[in-house]
């Protein structure tokens, strides 16, 4: 079992949040639908520690509450924030943020001193909508790599690449044949273990890169 310990929220309540490993610090972030006991959450934290990072994941206030709906992007982020603060305090260093969809969005919010940011599947496009969200902020923070599958809804690839073009510290990597949650079609031969290798390998070896330029 790894450790777990309580961060403070400002609006009162408190953030389990998990840490394990060693090495470079990591702040990892769930998405919208599920929190950070999610199997792709749990293989992703384990093949970063793996990889050498410690890493940190944690539940937004409506996961820790046992609701669906996500909170205002004002709660999630005060809850994000509070979370990175403390683990500055307690680690002694600046974590990288890396997110899952929702979470990488709102750790994209944080105007803070991380070393990167890593969004595995940015939620360009929100769920059943057609309008591209407005990603003026990206161009204030960085250094920034974007994993994203090249059959995510969310994400057209066009659209990213744009995005991503117009961006001076920003990467793209392309996961072939992957949706928004990084499947792929049975036709691939691919396992989800081996996708997931893939996504968190890219991951690491950019935050790895990132490391030994400080």
């Amino acid at each position: 079992m790894w450790p777990r310990f309580r961060v403070p929220r400002p609006d009162g309540g408190a953030t389990a949040v998990v840490v394990a490993g060693a090495g470079p610090a990591v702040l990892l972030a769930h998405g919208a639908g599920a929190g950070q006991e999610h199997p792709f959450m749990v293989g992703t934290r384990q093949r970063l520690v793996d990889a050498g990072f410690t890493v940190a994941a944690f539940d937004y206030p409506y996961r820790e509450d046992g609701r669906k709906a996500p909170d205002g992007v004002g709660r999630l982020v005060a809850c994000h924030r509070a979370v990175y603060e403390h683990l500055v305090a307690t680690l002694g260093e600046t974590p990288f943020l890396v997110g899952k969809s929702m979470g990488g969005r709102i750790g994209s919010h944080l105007a803070v001193a991380s070393p990167g940011w890593v969004f595995l599947g940015y939620p360009l496009v929100p769920a059943g909508r057609t309008v591209v969200r407005d990603t003026s902020h990206l161009a204030a923070i960085g250094p920034m790599l974007f994993v994203s599958g090249s059959r995510d809804s969310l994400a057209p690839l066009p659209l990213l690449s744009r995005v991503v073009g117009g961006l001076s510290n920003a990467e793209l990597e392309v996961i072939a044949d992957a949706d928004h949650g990084f499947r792929v079609p049975k036709r691939t031969g691919l396992s989800p273990a081996a996708v997931l290798d893939d996504v968190a390998g890219r991951a690491a070896a950019w935050m790895r890169a990132r490391s030994a330029l400080r």
